[in-house]
């Protein structure tokens, strides 16, 4: 059999003795669970065999809004072992963003939580999907009812490296979101690379505190911790209390900065409380130079800062330790992403293409064999994201410097990064220019203490109009993610613009940045 498909990679990496704990959660109701590695093998079989008991092409997508569980987790599993590709979406999401997504998507099955069972199962009726489960947080639902019925073994469908796996869908510059193809082998390479470079090691836990929607959370935290036989430290939300008494018991947490901030409001973190951890690893969003120190401070441990995207997963990181085979660098630098990975080509580029001199500020491109199959649908679009001669142009902006530690200094196409999650302002304005009485808008990230960056938009009437900032929030609300909705809203009389017309975004960020911070 192939070991293209990554499931039977990280199956191959299970402990021998499939009776140890592999996950260690906490139900709804504040119950103790434990799930061996047997478990997670058994019910990811059921699962895939239900998958295949409805007959699907083969290279179907299974679309899934779930809240954070275990079972989530095997879901994905499952539907790697059945040959399918997996199409996570934020729980976040409303009906509208859902109805694009299924649309665009057309997967052959939708999962979606109990509560959420009637809207959706018109959605997906509509789009043309036959068959639409539910799966609840509590280890309930028709999914987990049905594949009980299911043998517990399954022989894994064989994949080539570059048949899709999972489409991970990016909100659009241009208000439309892309899904991006992500293989097998795009998938099983980033991993197996990141579990040398990182040091996973016989014995490391994982603290697992972040949502499965997205590559941190779904591809980062979990590959590394299954590809590696370790244990995960499970839980369904994140609570700084809980993830700080837990590191006496585990070795690596992997957070967004937002998580850093909230652990650091906590008296409990102390040099003692982290004394067992091996590895702190930051992404999804910059992290402050004041978190970092202060983490070190507090802890005695440096946080490792990498950088990656839906369409890439890791390009790079930190050094773990001065080991040669990554360049015998061993300081993790604030206000840096590190160097490219190994077998990640990383170029600073002006906008003609042409690589910039070491130091000089440009646009970051990329090449590897973690780099993406393309948009899902949307091969024009692919086609203006790579360059003439190859490369993956990522959209930051950045430098390297003399030493090879790249650091990220802005974004190309204003994305604002609140929490750990993409917000494209292109998306929230066109729903704000759709309002009664708007005649445009423009959304701008701003400093925030605890979220890294959040969005404020500025609306100027039609003529005779009366507009309310909180009232244009409120109605997005109901349209919206909540990570999505701008913090505040100021109505004005114009938008500064240049010579061209184009809105100067800056002077919109100048004006507002000292909102939030002081």
């Amino acid at each position: 059999m192939s070991d293209s498909n990554l499931f039977v990679a990280l199956r191959a990496a299970f402990p021998a003795d499939l009776d140890e704990i592999a996950v260690e959660a906490v139900s709804p109701h504040g119950q103790a669970l434990h799930y061996a590695w047997g478990d997670l093998d058994r019910m990811s079989a059921r699962i895939a065999n239900l998958l295949a008991s409805l007959d699907l092409p083969q290279g179907s997508r299974i679309a899934v809004q779930v809240e954070k569980s275990v079972e989530a987790m095997t879901l994905y599993l499952a539907t790697l072992r059945a040959g399918h590709v997996f199409l996570p979406l934020n729980t976040a999401y409303q009906s509208a963003e859902i109805e694009y997504f299924v649309g665009n998507a057309e997967p052959a099955v939708v999962v979606c939580t109990p509560k959420n069972l009637g809207w959706v199962s018109a959605i997906a009726a509509s789009a043309g999907a036959a068959h639409v489960f539910t799966l609840g947080e509590d280890r309930d639902g028709s999914l987990l009812e049905r594949a009980a019925h299911f043998d517990d073994l399954h022989v894994p469908v064989e994949k080539q490296a570059d048949e899709l796996a999972a489409i991970l869908y990016t909100s659009g510059t241009t208000g439309r979101s892309k899904g991006a193809m992500l293989s097998h082998g795009n998938l099983l390479t980033n991993a197996r690379m990141l579990k040398d470079y990182w040091g996973w090691k016989a014995g490391d836990v994982l603290i697992h505190a972040l949502p499965i929607f997205h590559a941190h959370g779904l591809f980062v935290a979990i590959h590394g911790a299954l590809l590696n036989g370790s244990k995960i430290i499970w839980f369904p939300k994140f609570d700084p209390k809980a993830a700080i008494a837990a590191m006496p018991r585990a070795t690596v947490f992997m957070g967004v900065p937002t998580l850093y901030v909230r652990m650091l409001a906590e008296a409990a973190l102390t040099k003692e409380a982290a004394s067992h951890m091996r590895l702190f690893i930051s992404g999804s969003a910059p992290l402050l130079i004041e978190t970092f120190k202060e983490w070190q401070e507090r802890t005695g441990h440096t946080i490792l800062e990498r950088y990656g995207m839906s369409e890439t997963t890791m390009l790079t990181s930190n050094p773990y330790s001065a080991d040669e085979r990554f360049g015998g660098q061993d300081e993790r630098r604030g206000s840096t992403v590190g160097f490219p990975l190994p077998g990640v080509d990383l170029r600073v580029a002006d906008d003609a293409g042409k690589e910039l001199p070491v130091g000089e500020i440009g646009n970051i491109q990329v090449k590897g064999p973690n780099i993406f199959k393309g948009y899902w649908r949307m091969p024009e679009k692919t086609a203006e994201e790579f360059s003439a001669d190859g490369w993956f142009k990522t959209g930051d902006v950045g430098r390297v410097d003399e030493r090879g530690y790249v650091s990220i200094v802005g974004r190309s196409k204003d994305l604002i990064i609140s929490g750990g999650y993409n917000v494209y302002p292109a998306e929230i304005e066109g729903y704000i220019n759709d309002m009664p009485g708007v005649a445009e808008s423009a959304l701008v990230g701003v400093p925030h203490p605890d979220f890294g960056e959040v969005g404020v938009a500025v609306v100027i009437a039609k003529p005779g109009a009366k507009l309310d900032g909180e009232a244009i929030i409120a109605a997005l609300k109901s349209q919206l993610a909540n990570f999505k909705i701008p913090k505040r809203c100021f109505v004005a009389t114009e938008l500064p613009r240049n010579t061209m017309g184009k809105v100067q975004k800056n002077l919109l960020r100048d004006q507002y940045k000292g909102l939030f911070v002081a």
